[in-house]
């Protein structure tokens, strides 16, 4: 196999998921040569079957650099939102009026502020209200007798995920980025050229560039090896349903129920540890659709129109991994769950680090040893 001569960009990043369009097109947009190798459709695509949500209420509980940066990505989202409006002119449909978190029970509600005031006590700046039902009934009048209360934050909101990826690609090709799909990436190994970098083989071509990126999502597991990374990856299956287009009633993202900009209505956020089963299941399903119905009753009669199962990328603590590797500088791993709200802070701050700038704050954090250190014995001394 020769090397694809044309096929040597600055990065390379594998992956044309959320993930890795949105630092494709980040680094595009300063002034970056990038190549995407995507693996097609026989790919495991998580970017295709997400809820949509900029979701920050919550987020970070255990690992405080988590909620700084989610908090950090949903503020540069609008910054993001107009980049690609003015690129492709495709409107992602990006709403922040915040979000609710709906509870049934007492317990909930405690649990809710327990959490929510760690996290301000920790970060400071933090808003967010406990509200009871009353409170609730004022802002979202539709929800049902069971809701008893909610917690409701101004940092949360939502967009079309579709358009998302759509723009994402758009924006990509306006600005020069080579999207390659159907390339299986089956070695990386540092370039024997004089100048460094890397060489990436796939099923059909050999790739070359002074930085590679993985963005592959589950894939991330098997090629993070392959550069000294460590990428302890796997599947978290959730299902959702979307119903056919009802008039406006929910102005607000929640986080099992949203109402798009197109009308329809998505239920979800099931969380399934079935390997990488992603096929739907009617039990799991009907769960979905009879917790959606108990927070907002006039839902019951409403047409199911379509459902999906995709397969989440998620660490053994649930948080994201970046890291340059020590072994070969140059080489990055990138892989989250969150590829929506965390989009904004992959265009604009992660891009410019992989770029070869300063290192964003809190990015440490994130480090795969974290795992080798939680693996560690502690002693008795």
């Amino acid at each position: 196999m020769t090397l694809n001569a044309s096929a040597s960009p600055d990065v390379l990043v594998l992956g044309g998921g959320l993930v890795g369009s949105a630092l494709a097109y980040g680094l595009s947009r300063i002034g970056v040569r990038v190549t995407v190798l995507d693996e097609g459709d026989g790919g495991l695509r998580a970017s295709r079957g997400n809820f949509g949500l900029v979701w920050i209420q919550g987020k970070g509980y255990g690992l405080t650099p988590y909620a700084h940066w989610s908090r950090g990505s949903a503020s540069r989202w609008p910054e993001l939102a107009g980049h690609l409006l003015g690129d492709t002119g495709v409107d992602v449909a990006l709403c922040q009026p915040g979000g609710f978190h709906f509870c049934f029970s007492d317990d909930e509600l405690a649990e809710r502020n327990k959490r929510l005031s760690t996290l301000r006590q920790e970060m400071g700046d933090y808003p967010f209200e406990m509200l009871d039902r009353q409170a609730v009934l004022d802002r979202v009048p539709g929800i049902g007798p069971a809701v008893i209360g909610a917690s409701y934050t101004p940092m949360d909101g939502h967009v079309n995920p579709l358009r998302l990826l759509r723009a994402l690609h758009a924006g990509m090709h306006w600005r020069g980025v080579e999207l390659v799909s159907g390339e299986r990436v089956t070695g990386i190994e540092p370039s024997a050229s004089a100048h460094g970098g890397f060489e990436v083989a796939t099923d059909r071509n050999r790739y070359r560039a002074a930085r590679v990126v993985l963005a592959a999502g589950l894939g991330n597991r098997a090629l993070a090896p392959l550069v000294g990374l460590h990428a302890p990856v796997s599947p978290n299956r959730g299902q959702v349903l979307v119903s056919e287009r009802v008039a406006p009633f929910l102005h607000y993202p929640t986080l099992n129920v949203r109402q798009t900009d197109e009308g329809t209505v998505q239920f979800g956020d099931s969380m399934e540890e079935v390997g990488f089963n992603d096929f739907t299941s009617t039990r799991v399903l009907s769960d979905i659709a009879r917790r959606g119905v108990r927070t907002f009753p006039m839902l019951r009669d409403v047409r199911l129109v379509r459902t999906w199962a995709a397969l989440r990328v998620y660490s053994p603590d649930g948080f994201p991994i970046y890291e340059q590797s020590a072994t070969y500088p140059g080489a990055f791993v990138v892989t989250c769950h969150s590829g929506v709200t965390l989009a904004a802070a992959h265009a604009l701050r992660l891009a410019p680090w992989i770029a070869g700038g300063a290192m964003p704050e809190h990015l440490p954090a994130f480090s795969a040893r974290r795992f080798e250190r939680a693996a560690e014995p502690i002693s008795a001394h």
